[in-house]
């Protein structure tokens, strides 16, 4: 990597190149392509520098919000499959296709309880 390449992306109109390729809805693994640099580059950059990671932020936050409302809309219309998608992820206790029993937690409680004595860790009920 050139050495400084990160301070074009710091200014206004990186910031702004950046934020837009995200609201288009590219990864960013494609943003990383476009900016000339590795996906490793720029996580690395969402790290060090906040600017890079709010506006890629931002960015995908708006795309995000016009799916969600597609997705509603689409939903509210009757299609059927949108409406499963919506519930099982909007209400997963009561939507998802097992609901979880009692003995489902029961059994889990009993699972942490044998590992946790199988790892010496101290078990408090």
């Amino acid at each position: 990597m050139a050495k400084g390449k990160y301070e074009y992306w710091l200014t206004e109109e990186g910031l702004t190149l950046l934020e837009g390729w995200a609201r288009d809805g590219l990864t960013d693994e494609q943003i990383a392509h476009n900016a000339g640099i590795t996906a490793a580059t720029l996580y690395e950059w969402k790290k060090k520098y906040p600017e890079i990671s709010e506006a890629l932020k931002k960015g995908k936050e708006v795309v995000d919000f016009e799916v969600e409302n597609a997705l509603l809309q689409t939903a509210l219309s009757g299609n059927v499959a949108a409406q499963i998608f919506w519930l099982k992820n909007r209400k997963p206790d009561k939507w998802r296709d097992k609901p979880e029993t009692q003995d489902d937690k029961e059994n889990g409680n009993l699972k942490k309880l044998i590992e946790g004595l199988r790892y010496g860790n101290d078990i408090q009920r």
